[in-house]
């Protein structure tokens, strides 16, 4: 066999590694939702996360496979990287939002759901979280409208969450 048949076969084989590695962590996440009952933004979330880890893998094993010259590919890298970072340097605020999104979904008790009340003297806003994405949190507000606030914003605020799911405009809520 040639050089070019082990490359291909690496190849096959990297590609139902990868294959494997996914339906496992399918099953692993199922099982750890049976227990966590996790919303269905978070798990979308999730799987985006573990699929973009899944293509760095893929990419840096077929780089192996195929060997690449490291100087050349030093040399791409750190172009692609030189132009996010100025990129990101110009948008800082969308860096922010993804970074402040990312904590929010982890590390605080907002839901998707349940109420919320941002504390602000110029313009407190409260109202049920309608979703989270990656750069703003929807709220709707009891007179119906739906206010997009920054996720930059919502982290540098006092947050009164409650985590109940309650229905706006219903009688016997008064919020």
């Amino acid at each position: 066999m040639n050089t070019l048949h082990f490359q291909i076969l690496g190849t096959i084989i990297l590609f139902l590694l990868l294959f494997l590695g996914n339906m496992i962590f399918r099953a692993v996440l199922k099982r750890i939702d049976k227990r966590v009952h996790f919303a269905l933004e978070r798990k979308k979330i999730i799987y985006k996360i573990v699929h973009l880890f899944i293509f760095i893998l893929a990419i840096v094993g077929l780089i192996a496979i195929w060997g690449v010259d490291p100087q050349q590919l030093f040399l791409f890298l750190t172009s692609t990287l030189t132009l996010l970072a100025v990129g990101f340097i110009a948008q800082w605020s969308i860096l922010s939002n993804i970074t402040a999104s990312l904590i929010l979904f982890f590390n605080h008790p907002i839901h998707i759901g349940g109420w919320i009340k941002i504390v602000d003297k110029d313009l407190p806003i409260e109202g049920i979280v309608e979703n989270i994405t990656l750069f703003f949190m929807y709220i709707r507000t009891a007179e119906g409208e739906l206010l997009s606030v920054p996720c930059n914003q919502v982290l540098q605020k006092t947050i009164a969450a409650n985590p109940k799911k309650i229905e706006l405009n219903q009688p016997g809520n008064e919020n």
